[in-house]
């Protein structure tokens, strides 16, 4: 990296800060690795793996940041109908890539995380895994949390059959069913919904990706692949975010009114 993008980046970085809005939350959708090595007549694994390089830079700058949780798309529950030498290249990555990286997580407080089905994935890659949760889970910086054999409709469905099995044995009255119990039963009921949604490649879906926690989260779209999405990227996303006014179903003039009240 040059001197004058290190300079653009520093530039960036400190006008966010000065703004101070920063989500607390950051979900993304990390697409087009296939893409990416298909345009360079690579195989659609080397996707994936220039991939990590982003992982890596995109989770130093969100734990700089101060960013609570970052949530990364890892492995979709639909990924497993993908070519059988891909899922297995994606699982001999994953684990890899937790074995090369859980030193530098817990060197910088980076707590990890799971969710999804996760008996679903292999013995060795869930194993990895769960000892990076367990050698980080006392640090108190960044979140980072990674979505794996994940539906959203799934963990959906998971919740309600949680919820029908604690009616039956009396845990719970029906009555007491709100949007904040359901939330409990989902597998993020220990974080925060996601301020801000990314998503690269420039596909407009959300690909069955946290649908109960996106009801009100801010959404940004690039046409960047991801193994092309850094630092300077991350950054251009947080300030788009930082420019938009989160209403909640309220109007601007009720928002400024409240703001009004808040600081007397």
């Amino acid at each position: 990296m040059s001197k004058t993008e290190r300079n653009k980046i520093e530039l960036l970085r400190n006008k966010i800060l000065a703004k101070g809005i920063l989500p607390q939350h950051i979900a993304i959708i990390m697409d087009g690795n296939g893409r990416w090595a298909k345009k360079r007549g690579l195989p659609r694994i080397a996707g994936h793996n220039e991939g990590i390089n982003s992982v890596r830079e995109v989770t130093r700058e969100c734990g700089k940041l101060g960013i609570k949780v970052l949530t990364l798309y890892t492995f979709s529950i639909e990924n497993w109908s993908r070519p059988r030498n891909e899922v297995t290249g994606l699982m001999s990555l994953l684990m890899h890539t937790i074995r090369n990286e859980i030193d530098e997580l817990d060197r910088n407080n980076v707590r990890l995380t799971l969710i999804g089905r996760l008996h679903d994935l292999p013995p060795e890659p869930l194993a990895g895994l769960q000892a990076g949760v367990e050698r980080t889970k006392q640090n108190t910086g960044l979140n980072l949390n990674l979505a794996l054999s994940y539906g959203s409709r799934t963990e959906i469905l998971d919740a309600t059959r949680a919820i029908v099995q604690a009616v039956l044995e009396g845990e719970l009255h029906p009555d007491e069913i709100n949007e904040h119990i359901f939330s409990q039963f989902l597998y993020t009921k220990d974080m925060p919904d996601p301020d801000l949604l990314i998503r690269t490649s420039g596909e407009m879906r959300v690909s069955n990706f946290l649908l109960w926690q996106l009801a009100y989260t801010e959404i940004y779209v690039t046409p960047v692949y991801w193994p092309d999405f850094r630092t300077r990227e991350l950054l251009e996303a947080i300030f788009d975010y930082q420019k938009r006014e989160r209403r909640f179903g309220k109007t601007s003039e009720q928002l400024a009114s409240e703001r009004g009240i808040s600081r007397r």
